[in-house]
């Protein structure tokens, strides 16, 4: 016999709530629901039956109420004009409000259609006339009603419409069935990640703005930083309260392969339900994704987006998708997002010293405290990677179950290139500027991380780099950040990416590298006479005169090196 099999230590007593009105379908529909659900072994509670004899009605309702994982509402045709089932449809609302969205609600409209709920017309609107009437002296409660309806009439149920009960029945406990799978508990979710649960907090919030609208929202912060977590975090708590869902994962990865059609054909196959869309081109996608979601409370996750017109051709208008609608797009680049038109944007950042520390200990040690003779080489290698969740996984792999001296030795490893699979992530970003946005910014993580942004922009506007626009997309696509002091921030692993990209030009002569920075390169290359003015920034070596000539070892060199320069023989 299947069953939904309430885990060990759950406090859910009940699998479901029934909520009806009695005298409409207590003794037909909702008496044969009873028994389908229990004959599958699904704990359901109904008013009629599971209260203590002496108790009252209404504390055993909420304690029945608080004490089930899903309320399922059984609408029918005179419900409105039951107070106490619009009371405790209140009840049933406001708890699922209060307990962090793990209590699920779903309607059955048994002999009436969504809308005459939702927009409380017909039966139900005549119902609200005598409310109306009868509390006019507590209009607030009347409204209380009318809001609880219309919330849980915009939740994708089961409607009977011209269908057999029989039929009807066999449905509703199948997907009941299928709930668990769906629905992964919250603690589970949250087990191994670490300063999630906050930020799943503000998107949820963001996410229950306009239920009945359809919303866009971005996710966007610097590679590794946590977005795909986030948005899959999303994925699995969220995706039981929608029609359909669908996740798209590294959307560019896959589209520069060629993949946009595989992607279109994934997002309709899961959207629509079908095993396979009949999609020929991009264009034949577009039309279709435009056209057959219009009706559909859909949630969809683009993840990884950096191309306008690839988004577009996932999630163009908002229009395309039906009411309730949640679009979630995770992207390095604001500007992007904001070109899209998404609602609101959800910027990730850096975690703070002690999750950072405590995720690490996650990955280096498999519990959540080091050993005490790691303590400290713990804190350097956290510090190191800036709160970076993809550097401290990374490091914490790469050091589990390595010795003392092993640990000691990563920081010098470490001063002198970090993790190539840290380094690959984050240059993702920075192979995708324009070659006067990539010199800019080697010129900051080279020379100007921590400066004023105002002098910067002078010294690089020097250079014909049109630095306003420049540094503008570095921000847009999470590269570097103004600090309140109007300073350039750069995150410590960004800089070094930056640092070793210069490095690679030429691993062991320092001058022939675009840019030098550290004093025992200029050293070299000052004594060793071993500059190489290659053709770059528009200027030819061959035919540069004495002062052109400095101003173009003064941009290799930084302002540091630059006094040198002059003050050399």
């Amino acid at each position: 016999m299947a069953s939904m099999n309430i885990k060990k230590g759950s406090h859910w007593k009940y699998d479901v709530f029934l909520s009806f009105r009695g005298e409409d379908t207590r003794k037909n529909f909702t008496d044969h629901l009873y028994a389908a659900l229990d004959q599958r072994g699904i704990i359901v509670f109904r008013d009629d039956k599971g209260l203590d004899r002496g108790k009252s009605i209404s504390t055993g309702l909420l304690k029945a109420i608080q004490e089930s994982r899903i309320s399922i509402i059984v609408f029918s045709r005179n419900y409105a004009y039951s107070t106490w089932c619009l009371d405790e449809l209140v009840e049933i609302v406001e708890l699922k409000s209060t307990n962090g969205h793990q209590q699920l609600i779903f309607p059955i409209f048994y002999d009436v259609e969504p809308t005459v709920v939702r927009k409380q017309t017909a039966s139900f609107g005549e119902a609200f006339s005598k409310h109306e009437e009868t509390f006019r002296m507590n209009i607030e409660k009347v409204q209380k009603w009318r809001d609880a309806l219309k919330k849980v009439a915009n939740v994708s149920g089961w409607e009977l419409k011209d269908r057999s009960e029989s039929e009807f029945i066999v449905d509703i406990v199948k997907d009941i069935l299928e709930m668990p799978s769906k629905i992964p508990a919250k603690s589970e979710i949250f087990k191994d990640l670490v300063g999630m649960d906050s930020c799943w907090n503000t998107l949820r919030f963001l996410m229950d703005k306009e239920p009945y609208g359809v919303r866009m929202i971005g996710i966007c912060g610097m590679g590794g930083i946590g977005k795909t977590t986030l948005a899959r975090v999303v994925y699995d708590l969220s995706s039981h309260e929608f029609e359909a869902s669908s996740f798209l994962a590294n959307v560019r990865g896959i589209s520069e392969k060629g993949g946009l059609i595989c992607l279109q054909k994934q997002l309709l196959s899961e959207l629509l339900k079908l095993p396979d869309s009949s999609t020929r081109n991009v264009y034949d996608g577009l039309k279709m994704i435009g056209s057959r979601l219009r009706y559909r409370k859909v949630l969809l996750i683009i993840d990884d987006a950096f191309d306008l017109k690839r988004l577009e051709s996932l999630a163009g208008k908002q229009e395309w998708f039906g009411p309730g609608s949640r679009i979630i797009i995770t992207s390095r680049d604001e500007h992007l997002l904001m070109t899209h038109g998404v609602d609101e944007v959800h910027k990730l950042k850096a975690l703070q010293d002690d999750e950072a520390l405590q995720l690490f200990y996650k990955q280096a040690f498999k519990t959540n405290q080091p050993w005490k003779e790691y303590e400290q080489l713990s804190k350097y290698v956290v510090k190191y990677t800036g709160g970076l969740p993809l550097a401290l996984k990374v490091l914490g792999s790469f050091l589990y179950g390595k010795t003392t001296k092993e640990w000691e030795s990563a920081p010098k490893r470490l001063e002198r290139e970090s993790e190539n699979e840290i380094l690959d992530i984050l240059k993702i970003s920075f192979d995708g500027l324009r070659e006067t946005e990539k010199k800019i910014f080697l010129d900051i993580a080279c020379f100007y991380r921590g400066e004023d942004r105002d002098y910067v922009t002078k010294i690089i506007d020097y250079c014909d780099f049109d630095p306003v626009i420049g540094i503008r997309v570095l921000i847009d696509k999470s590269l570097i950040e103004i600090s309140n002091g109007n300073r350039l921030r750069m995150h410590n692993l960004l800089q070094e990416m930056g640092q070793q990209i210069v490095k690679r030009q030429s691993p062991k002569e320092p001058g022939k590298r675009s840019r030098l920075w550290k004093e025992e390169d200029v050293h070299h290359v000052l004594t060793k006479n071993t500059l190489l003015l290659e053709e770059q920034d528009g200027l030819n070596p061959k035919s540069c005169n004495p002062e052109t000539c400095l101003n173009a070892a003064s941009r290799s060199l930084g302002p540091l090196q630059e006094l040198s320069l002059l003050l050399s023989p």
